[in-house]
């Protein structure tokens, strides 16, 4: 015969309902009793029938996730590895599960919320990326589903949460870094511009070398494109070493497409830091055993994806809390693959009327 909730209470000597409050992990019962409750769960072996709960409750006590791009590409990237790290924890802590999209294409992942939504499988939804002309966000807020964006709003910013880097002002820092290190012929390689994230940081690039009166002409500001990663990346590294006044400094948008650079590097002979220098984004593993070791921006994924999961179970538990956008500040770590080709002391002073 199954344990029940009324058997844990009698053992426990409390009450029923506060049995259901510590399995709701209710900020009204003190962390001494959660403890001692939820000991003497374990020990009688109760476990929660999620399928009575969400009779009851309506609650499929459950997390979507949207990817950014289709499941195959997203998971051969550690960031987003890093990030699913995150809402795993807080959802762990808090008894939810995850169900992410496993589609291959934009609309197939489309397809796959439609189904979390209609078919009430999930209690709300994650959307890992911030993209132009997509259809995901707008699709939720038109069905006042819960959801919360890693990224900045395009649009609707002060209707729902969402989580972010300052992406801007840290591609900027990245980019002063080499600038900072006598790298005046710069080159900017990042991913689609439709992710709000990649024109953030070409924003922040293009300022620091405005401010620095480095001109960036078109030919040094490239894509990587996501379905030929490899190829593509070649082709651009042959490209930009091939320019007039090949760039000494290279910022990248992700340690990932920062592997790739290095190893289409690697093929025409030349060397980082000492022909080239490359700083990334992310700070994933790629960064640390990538030959030299890249320097990269932290951008903390972990923690990006821990308080959007924090953020929307909140929204779940209380719905007419603000939606609050919270801003995760990131990190230079150094490494080496950035070499200065000056002394430090001479950086570079800023224009006074840069804008």
């Amino acid at each position: 015969m199954s344990v029940t909730i009324k058997d844990v209470a009698k053992r426990a000597n409390v009450a029923p309902s506060t049995v259901s409050r510590v399995i709701s992990d209710s900020p009204r019962i003190s962390e001494d009793t959660k403890r001692r409750v939820r000991k003497i769960m374990e020990e009688m072996g109760y476990h929660l029938n999620l399928n009575g709960r969400v009779l009851v409750r309506q609650s499929t006590q459950t997390i979507g996730i949207v990817m950014k791009d289709s499941a195959t590409h997203s998971f051969e990237n550690p960031f987003f590895s890093e990030i699913l790290k995150g809402i795993s924890e807080s959802c762990h802590k808090r008894d939810y599960s995850l169900n992410l999209t496993t589609g291959e294409s934009e609309e197939s992942i489309f397809q796959d919320v439609v189904k979390m939504v209609q078919g009430k499988r999930v209690d709300g939804i994650i959307v890992l990326y911030s993209k132009e002309d997509d259809k995901v966000a707008p699709y939720l807020m038109k069905h006042n589903f819960p959801f919360v964006v890693v990224g900045k709003p395009l649009y609707g910013a002060n209707k729902f949460m969402y989580v972010d880097n300052d992406n801007i002002e840290a591609s900027r820092e990245a980019t002063n870094y080499l600038i900072d290190r006598g790298h005046r012929e710069l080159g900017f390689i990042g991913g689609d511009l439709k992710f709000e994230v990649t024109r953030d940081r070409l924003k922040g690039f293009k300022l620091a070398a405005k401010q620095h009166g480095i001109e960036i002409n078109d030919h040094s500001v490239r894509s990587i494109d996501l379905n030929d990663t490899v190829e593509n990346g070649k082709n651009i590294v042959k490209d930009l070493m091939g320019l007039p006044q090949p760039p000494t400094g290279l910022v990248i948008t992700d340690d990932y497409n920062g592997l790739t650079v290095m190893s289409a590097l690697q093929e025409q002979n030349i060397k980082v830091p000492d022909n080239v220098s490359i700083i990334g984004f992310n700070n994933t593993m790629i960064a640390k055993l990538a030959n030299p070791p890249l320097t990269t921006v932290d951008t903390n994924p972990y923690q990006l994806g821990y308080e959007a999961s924090n953020g929307l179970i909140d929204i779940l538990h209380e719905p007419s809390m603000i939606k609050r956008g919270v801003i995760i500040p990131t990190n230079i770590v150094e490494r080496d693959s950035c070499l200065s080709i000056k002394p430090s002391t001479e950086k570079l002073k800023p224009q006074l009327d840069a804008n």
